[in-house]
């Protein structure tokens, strides 16, 4: 299980507490017993807690408020947390589910019910700790409007610079006083703080101190704003790691100059964050999606390609020619537009590979289904990347039978078009997404092809993204251009110019698209 993982059980239940523990410690677990909230709390406060399993009906606080507030609190806003109930109504079920709760588990429990429960959920959130699976890109790098948050004890002077500040396009928001905007940092997280030093109670400086204890806001830059000019109060705040000091005789313009400076600067930083990012995918990406199509003789086989924000994401594509009549066609989707589905998409294509040479090292029998299910056990039986949702697509193509066979786990339909009736068709798989069940009842469908018939796969960021008028994209859409394709006509260039003139050239996903060709 590598590392022990700590677990809090939160119970009034001496009987039961102790029953949940024991057999908790005897699986590897470290455990930390709590009688009700308050002694949760303590527990939170002072140890790294991995997982909470929590009474709901207690004496005081119940285990729905204790577990609203626990999700007040940054670093467990996604603690995995599971609630232990007599009652197994849907109206209970669906309150824990409301108030943050992972799971649910009825008294009278199974132990083994209880162990799959928590190795699940520990399981899943160590993919979000270790690949970042929660942090979004597009939020990431997307432009936005700086926030400020301005602290001053004066409100008329504190109006004034906010008017200043939002009339040159920042978002200011203020606080009246060190305590306020202590929270507020928290809550807001704002671009830069700034704050007066001459203030009651606490002054400047201290509230600088308070920021640099709190992890969560010790490194947003700081600018001291004051009257005070004097060469000790300067230093002094240097001390303390500030970005800039500027003396309010200075004048609203200078202020405005200032913080333009720092927000450029850090739009400079995240840039070349991006850059980076982009150098790493240039190098790495020919390993996940390939920088040309092969060739296969009676077949025209072609593929698009465009990760999001031009920055790699989850999709990934691959060509095995098994033999001189066999070729296998991968594609796969490590669904959405996350850090981590960059590196997920690296390491499937790894799987993927390894258990293609696998089963055909050891058959002769060219299986769709074969090939889905080995990869299926791979994915089921890793407990590092089981619980990350995942589709798969696999076709074989056959130039002397003039055939394809399909099998897919959770992707989208097989687009399928007579050339000689013009019927166009969706090919469904039945397959489960990958990992999801030891078994991923995968079973193959068999085409036999005449010449100019199409085939064609993709993944959901065609489907899935939206135009101004925040309208899908839609199958719909896909099926009729591939229904009004003349015979010579460039299938990847016809979706690819209906698709960017649709969303204004913003996708909304990865894109990822193989069209098959008989000639």
């Amino acid at each position: 299980m590598g590392s022990a993982k700590n677990i809090l059980v939160v119970d009034d239940d001496p009987t039961v507490k102790a029953l949940i523990c024991h057999h908790l410690g005897k699986h590897g677990y470290l455990v930390n017993a709590a009688s009700n909230p308050d002694e949760a709390f303590e527990i939170l406060e002072h140890k790294t807690i991995d997982l909470v399993l929590c009474d709901v009906m207690m004496e005081g606080m119940d285990g729905y408020t204790f577990c609203q507030k626990v999700r007040t609190i940054d670093q467990y806003k996604v603690l995995p947390f599971v609630f232990v109930t007599s009652s197994g109504s849907l109206e209970d079920k669906a309150r824990a589910m409301e108030v943050g709760g992972d799971d649910v588990i009825t008294k009278p429990f199974e132990i083994e019910e209880l162990l799959i429960k928590v190795q699940a959920l520990l399981r899943r959130a160590d993919i979000f700790r270790v690949y970042g699976a929660k942090k979004n890109l597009e939020s990431a790098f997307a432009p936005k409007t700086a926030k400020i948050l301005l602290v001053d004890d004066d409100p008329s002077l504190a109006k004034l610079f906010q008017y200043n500040l939002k009339k040159a396009g920042f978002d200011c928001i203020i606080a009246s006083g060190p305590a306020e905007g202590f929270q507020m940092a928290k809550q807001e997280v704002p671009d830069i703080i700034i704050s007066d030093i001459m203030m009651p109670e606490i002054d400047g400086f201290e509230f600088r101190r308070m920021l640099l204890n709190d992890d969560a806001v010790r490194t947003i830059p700081f600018v001291f704003l004051t009257s005070k000019g004097d060469e000790d109060d300067i230093l002094n705040g240097y001390d303390l790691g500030i970005t800039d000091y500027v003396l309010k005789t200075a004048g609203p313009r200078v202020v405005v100059a200032k913080v333009s400076a720092i927000i450029k600067s850090l739009g400079k930083e995240r840039q070349k964050v991006v850059t980076e990012l982009h150098q790493a995918a240039d190098s790495l990406r020919v390993k996940v999606v390939p920088e040309k199509s092969p060739t296969f003789e009676g077949f025209d086989i072609q593929h698009w390609h465009q990760p999001f924000e031009g920055i790699p994401g989850g999709d990934f594509i691959d060509y095995f020619q098994i033999d001189e009549n066999n070729l296998v066609i991968v594609l796969g989707d490590v669904m959405g537009k996350k850090w981590g589905a960059w590196y997920f998409a690296f390491a499937y294509a790894g799987y993927v590979r390894s258990a293609i040479r696998i089963v055909l090292q050891s058959t002769n029998d060219y299986s769709p289904s074969t090939i889905l299910q080995q990869v299926n056990r791979s994915v089921y039986n890793d407990a590092k990347i089981s619980e990350v949702f995942a589709t798969l697509s696999i076709i074989i193509i056959n130039k002397t039978e003039k055939s394809l066979k399909y099998a897919g786990a959770g992707d989208l339909p097989l687009i399928y078009k007579n050339q000689n009736t013009g019927a166009v068709s969706r090919l469904a798989s039945q397959g489960l997404l990958l990992g999801f069940a030891a078994e991923g009842q995968f079973e193959d469908i068999s085409i036999n092809l005449s010449s100019g018939d199409l085939v064609i796969i993709a993944t959901d960021g065609i489907i899935e993204s939206r135009n101004q008028d925040n309208k899908q994209f839609g199958t719909e859409r896909l099926n009729k251009i591939v229904e009004n394709l003349l015979p010579h006509d460039d299938l990847i260039l016809a979706i690819k110019d209906e698709f960017t003139h649709f969303t204004s050239g913003k996708f909304e996903d990865d894109i990822s698209l193989i069209t098959i060709k008989l000639n």
